[in-house]
């Protein structure tokens, strides 16, 4: 396994991260900016333990690829493509995750 594997987010990852701070900003923007903190710092795990997530139950989750890293309510959505850790999606464990993730479906 090489050393260190790369990060790299998607657009529909970050543009996930930009609705989880402007929602928990309503109530405290200082709680926000902490909660991506410690979002970004346990993702920051794959760059060495890109297998740390969990193998999701979705069948097509799984025959896809992707892993789950789950941080608090927050599950994160990622491939490993060689030595790059894609990010897909972060998405709110309570969200319905096949409309989210197979919405033409």
């Amino acid at each position: 396994m090489p050393d260190k594997y790369t990060l790299r987010y998607l657009p529909a990852a970050d543009s996930d991260l930009v609705g989880i701070f402007d929602f928990i900003a309503q109530d405290s923007p200082n709680r926000a900016l902490s909660y991506l903190r410690k979002l970004d710092k346990r993702v920051k795990l794959l760059e060495r333990y890109p297998r740390l997530g969990r193998v999701p139950r979705h069948r097509k989750l799984r025959e896809y690829g992707y892993r789950v890293l789950i941080v608090e309510s927050y599950l994160v959505f990622y491939i490993v493509r060689e030595q790059t850790v894609e990010i897909h999606r972060v998405i709110h464990g309570s969200r319905n995750l096949d409309m989210i993730i197979w919405p033409a479906e």
